[in-house]
């Protein structure tokens, strides 16, 4: 018998709670999983078909506003040596959908904090349009883009684009030029093969940027040490007419472009155009040697200035005797100069620098070209000026090119900055401007330039560095400015079979302490030039040339020593008595 504390337990009852309590859980369980699985369908519509509309309008604004296949197409431009200097990279570009800004004033400030370059009107005004695309900021940086997405607002979106990018900055912008925010090309390379990149096809230029380094550091502490005010500079291969490297400055970087400067776009190695002074005595030179059937021993009175009409001719550093002509070409003299070129004659001596490309301007792969300045109508009194750098103004690079054509031979080659293009100077080989003893006479005395006249400054020991000074007054209101000069210095090596042309040009350089108040050509453009060519023969691997050859020594004969030149001088003056 059970004791009385037991109890009839109602086990039923007990199952019964139990299977209720359990059932409404699975309830619960199913309708969460109902909900959820609301909110998925819910998300997966918005983005099937509500985004895809949006995306699809910011497609259609997308293509109003560029053409994203061309720049995707958009090709690179490499030097030489296969070095990148352009190519395009996707990057995030930042857009807004205004219908979904909440708060315009607040995204407008949050994306001030993030681009202090942007107006905060101009954005403000966009996320107050209601518009489904607009444009915020393209191009982002990754930094750029994660502060955004730290940001949170749901209206700021991403689209990828490509970018222009230049490894090199500004190291050669005025030749490969710069492209805009949809890639077009605005300038230099860029501009003038924009369809060709855009297509897909890869430029390859002439340029060694080894070489457009130095010579942008050397045309920079030119500039620097003479507090000129620009420069310019360019080497170039005298055979094929290939320019190795060419340097504008002041430059910019190429994603500065809408920000840079007038004077910094400026390209003064083909654009600008200057009287380069007694650099043009080359030309007049071998017009005159072309006539004389190189009579290098013809002799020219210099002692007077030269009158014509209301004008004087005279020489910056007189010499007050008679000179050879190699001596004229060696003391720049401008009274010489201007004899040779009335002997040559101005119908003569303007179809040689037609010849030479210095009348029109030049075929190149760039547009930023100019236009030299001729005298027209051209009297007898502008050949005479002509001959020495005054009253014709042209390129530096059409001065680089035209030295080249009366060094290498005699033959025309013409300024090229595409790698292998249809610009094969090989095939001018009719072209002829001197002959090649001409051309060889011409080494010799821009050879002695170095050694024994005015461009001493230029030397480089084992290397035959040749050349030309020039100085040459700017012209402004009611004539030539003295205080505002073009100095610059025409160079080429080895002069014993010459291979490049280095010119080197300070725009209104200033005396200084150490150059004793002088601001020529020989102080300012011959040093640069030997640094330049410093390091191109280090960059290029060129040995040295036995300095036991003295490639200019034919010529000394013509040329008086300073100890016979006072020996006369003192014979005159005994004479006078």
């Amino acid at each position: 018998m059970r004791p009385s504390y037991y109890k009839k337990i109602n086990i039923t009852g007990v199952r019964q709670t139990v299977l209720d309590q359990a059932r409404g859980r699975l309830i619960l369980i199913s309708i969460l999983f109902v909900a959820c699985f609301v909110v998925v369908v819910a998300r997966a519509a918005d983005l099937s078909l509500i985004h895809a509309a949006v995306s699809e309008g910011v497609e259609d604004d997308f293509r109003e506003d560029a053409s994203l296949e061309d720049v995707k197409k958009r090709a690179d431009i490499i030097d030489r040596n296969g070095v990148l200097l352009a190519r395009s990279l996707s990057a995030p570009s930042l857009f807004a959908d205004a219908s979904l800004v909440l708060d315009p004033k607040k995204v407008a400030k949050d994306l001030k904090i993030v681009f202090p370059d942007i107006s905060y009107d101009s954005v403000l005004q966009k996320l107050q349009s209601k518009k489904k695309f607009v444009w915020i900021k393209r191009n982002l940086s990754p930094k750029q883009q994660s502060q955004i997405l730290y940001l949170g607002h749901p209206s700021l979106r991403f689209k990828t684009e490509m970018t222009r990018v230049y490894p090199q900055g500004e190291l050669a912008v005025h030749l490969v030029g710069t492209s805009g925010v949809d890639g077009q090309g605005l300038m230099g390379l860029e501009g003038n093969y924009n369809n060709l990149l855009s297509e897909g096809e890869p430029l390859q230029l002439t340029i060694d940027v080894r070489l457009q380094y130095a010579l942008k550091r050397e045309i920079d502490t030119a500039i620097k040490e003479f507090n000129g005010i620009g420069g310019a500079g360019v080497v170039m291969d005298i055979e094929t007419g290939d320019v190795l490297a060419a340097v504008s400055l002041p430059d910019f970087l190429p994603s500065q472009y809408q920000k840079a400067k007038d004077n910094q776009k400026f390209n003064r190695f083909s654009q600008g155009v200057y009287e380069l002074g007694s650099s043009f005595k080359v030309f007049s030179t071998a017009a005159m040697l072309e006539a004389n059937n190189n009579k290098i021993s013809q002799r020219f009175d210099v002692r007077e200035p030269l009158v014509v009409g209301r004008h004087k001719i005279r020489d910056y550093h007189p010499e007050k005797r008679i000179l050879s002509l190699p001596e004229v070409f060696m003391h720049s003299s401008n009274i010489g100069s201007a004899m040779m070129g009335k002997a040559v004659g101005t119908d003569s001596l303007k179809k040689f620098y037609g010849d030479l490309g210095l009348l029109s301007a030049p075929v190149f792969g760039i547009s930023e070209v100019g236009r030299p300045i001729v005298p027209d109508p051209w009297g007898d009194v502008h050949t005479l000026t002509a001959s020495f750098g005054h009253g014709i103004a042209v390129s530096p690079l059409q001065l680089v090119s035209a030295t080249s054509s009366i060094l290498n031979g005699g033959i025309v080659v013409k300024p090229n900055i595409i790698k292998n293009s249809s610009n094969d100077n090989k095939n001018q080989s009719d072209l002829r401007v001197v002959s090649a003893e001409t051309s060889h006479r011409m080494r010799q005395l821009m050879r002695l330039v170095v050694t024994e006249g005015t461009g001493r400054k230029a030397d480089l020991d084992g290397y035959l560095i040749g050349g030309k000074t020039g100085t040459a007054e700017k012209p402004g209101r009611g004539g030539y400015d003295r205080k505002r000069l073009i100095s610059s210095f025409l160079g080429a090596f080895p002069m014993n079979d010459p291979r490049y042309v280095v010119f080197a040009m300070v725009d209104e350089p200033k005396g200084t302490k150490a150059t004793y108040g002088y601001a020529t050509g020989g102080w300012v453009g011959a040093p640069t030039v030997k640094r330049i060519a410093s390091s191109m023969v280090s960059i290029l691997g060129i040995e040295p040339i036995d300095e036991k050859e003295k490639f200019e020594g034919s010529l000394m004969r013509y040329v008086k020593t300073k100890e016979q030149i006072k020996k006369e001088k003192e014979e005159q003056k005994i004479a006078a008595h």
